[in-house]
């Protein structure tokens, strides 16, 4: 399947992953995510299809979590994680309405290896505050690296954000991103290395990871998710410039439900 085809794909799998958050209904916002589950597609008739975010209610392997409340398992072996981004010479910087994000280009080639399988990087977004905390420790904002492969399956690499030295790289999304919702930056001229916002490295790289779902209707499980262990930083004023665009735009801890963590 070419990237174009894989593009449409994931338009129809999720609202926020998507190029243009507007085509979509019903509406949702993140006010009233205790109800998302109950939330009526009015356009259709046959009940399945009439609660198309049902799972934010019933589903059992929910996200985001405490990784705290989770058991963590060392001693089973798991894949090497590799991170294989490189710079994308037409970055898109879109407003979805639900928060700000960067969609790759059509020819862009990076990527996320586990063990064997490859997972193509589609966006990258950010939520502020954090979705993930560990017990009492919250973090002001949190980075989500969105990977989809042909057939749907979905890998997101996330990395916790604190107040620190200001940082270029999320400065230019920062300046690139249109201010008002659905607003898409498609000719900035600019070439971006999402890998320009990740932490320092270890190499073979140390993660966690866990089962879980999308953080945004329709909530949908099946997600792998991956974890650094070490935030990066934004200035206090950076993180006031987010979040005059969209504060709040996190979904709170949902229960664990007897996943473990895995890593080694």
């Amino acid at each position: 399947m070419n990237r174009k085809k894989l593009n449409s794909l994931i338009a129809a799998v999720i609202v926020f992953f998507a190029t243009s958050a507007f085509s979509e209904s019903p509406h949702w916002d993140h006010a009233e995510q205790s109800t998302w589950w109950a939330i009526e597609d009015t356009t259709q008739t046959y009940p399945p299809k009439r609660f198309p975010f049902a799972v934010c209610g019933v589903g059992q392997h929910q996200s985001p979590i405490d990784l705290a409340a989770a058991e963590v398992i060392d001693t089973i072996q798991i894949n090497p994680l590799e991170i294989l981004y490189d710079v994308d010479h037409a970055p898109v910087f879109f407003n979805s309405g639900h928060g700000i994000q960067v969609n790759t280009s059509i020819e862009y080639s990076g990527k996320l290896k586990v063990g064997e399988e490859l997972f193509p990087l589609i966006q990258f977004h950010f939520h502020a505050p954090g979705e993930h905390v560990i017990g009492d420790t919250k973090f002001p904002a949190e980075l989500h690296y969105v990977h989809i492969q042909a057939d749907g399956k979905i890998a997101v690499l996330a990395v916790a954000i604190n107040i620190g030295d200001e940082n270029s790289a999320f400065q230019t999304i920062l300046e690139n991103v249109p201010s008002v919702s659905g607003g898409k930056n498609e000719n900035s001229g600019l070439q971006f290395d999402p890998a320009a916002l990740l932490p320092p490295l270890d190499h073979p790289i140390k993660y966690y990871t866990v089962a879980g779902s999308l953080t945004t209707p329709p909530c949908s499980e099946g997600v792998q998710w991956y974890f650094l262990p070490t935030a990066i930083t934004i200035s206090e004023a950076q993180l006031n410039q987010l979040r005059s665009l969209y504060a709040d735009n996190n979904r709170l801890p949902q229960d664990v439900n007897g996943r473990s963590l895995l890593t080694q």
